[in-house]
């Protein structure tokens, strides 16, 4: 395996772009259109003891945005986790989770991967976000985002030793897909992505594809009540993980839907969130990357 501090010297991402472009590439704040009204039990993490900011990513020609949040005055370098959106983009939700592996001593970022076909806030149908924004998402695409942001979170005072990543929904898909694709994470935590299904220019694996070709442990998150992803499909999963030397692991919490961390949303079930919270962060541990 390629030594992880090759990261800083050879990938590093170049230093910021000037201000007047930064300010065009900010993420708002506030939810997707698409999930409104958000539930009362929204929680919201403050921002006390943490820098926490948007970014702009050098990638290629293009400059990525990426909401990213760390310990204020932290010793350096940090531990980093990629945070993976849903499908409603770095949106509120996403941007707390950032600010809660911060308030844990993680440099949490979360970059806008849609950014180049369009703005996913916009779309007040999840119908249409899918079919006119996120399927014309390159899975390739986000493999190479993904990679750049992980550079330049290494060159801003990240760990290139202890680096994970964990992502939501759609995030939950990336997360099996980029383990497979990046040998330099030491661990990944899936929450309650999709495992199989069509296979398409833009998507020509899925994770039951990449089972095998994991190059890092993945802790998947499922709930037992959800529709979109059966159960089939998980114990599919689990065996090829099993199969495929057993350092993976998928949990599924029989009362759970889809979304059961998602705060802001009916499907939101608090015991199986803070359980899953809990096992991600001592995933992070035992495989190296803590604070």
């Amino acid at each position: 395996m390629q030594d992880p501090d090759d990261l800083t010297a050879r990938d590093a991402a170049p230093p910021d772009p000037p201000r007047r472009d930064f300010l065009s590439l900010l993420i708002s704040t506030g939810f997707a259109l698409a999930v409104q009204p958000v539930a009362a039990s929204t929680l919201n993490t403050d921002t006390t003891g943490l820098e926490a900011d948007t970014v702009a990513i050098p990638v290629g020609a293009a400059l990525l945005p990426a909401y990213r949040a760390q310990p204020a005055g932290a010793k350096r370098p940090l531990p980093v986790v990629l945070v993976v959106q849903e499908i409603f983009g770095v949106h509120e939700h996403i941007q707390d989770l950032c600010r809660r592996l911060a308030k844990a001593g993680y440099l949490a970022i979360a970059p806008e991967l849609y950014f180049r076909q369009g703005d996913p806030r916009r779309y007040d149908s999840v119908s249409e976000l899918l079919a006119q924004l996120v399927a014309k998402v390159p899975d390739a695409q986000v493999m190479t985002d993904l990679d750049a942001t992980a550079a330049w979170a290494v060159a801003h005072g990240g760990d290139a030793r202890r680096l994970a990543v964990t992502g939501f929904c759609w995030g939950g898909r990336i997360v099996w897909l980029y383990a497979a694709h990046n040998p330099r994470l030491a661990a990944g935590v899936a929450w309650y992505g999709r495992l199989s299904g069509e296979l398409t220019p833009n998507a020509p694996r899925q994770p039951v594809e990449v089972a095998a070709a994991l190059k890092v442990p993945v802790l998947g998150l499922y709930g037992g009540r959800d529709k979109g992803i059966p159960l089939e499909s998980v114990e599919r999963m689990r065996a090829l993980l099993k199969q495929a030397g057993g350092r993976s692991d998928i949990v599924v919490y029989p009362d759970a839907d889809h979304g059961f961390n998602a705060d802001y949303r009916p499907s939101y079930h608090p015991a199986a969130a803070r359980d899953g919270w809990a096992r991600m962060l001592d995933w992070f541990a035992r495989h190296g990357v803590k604070p």
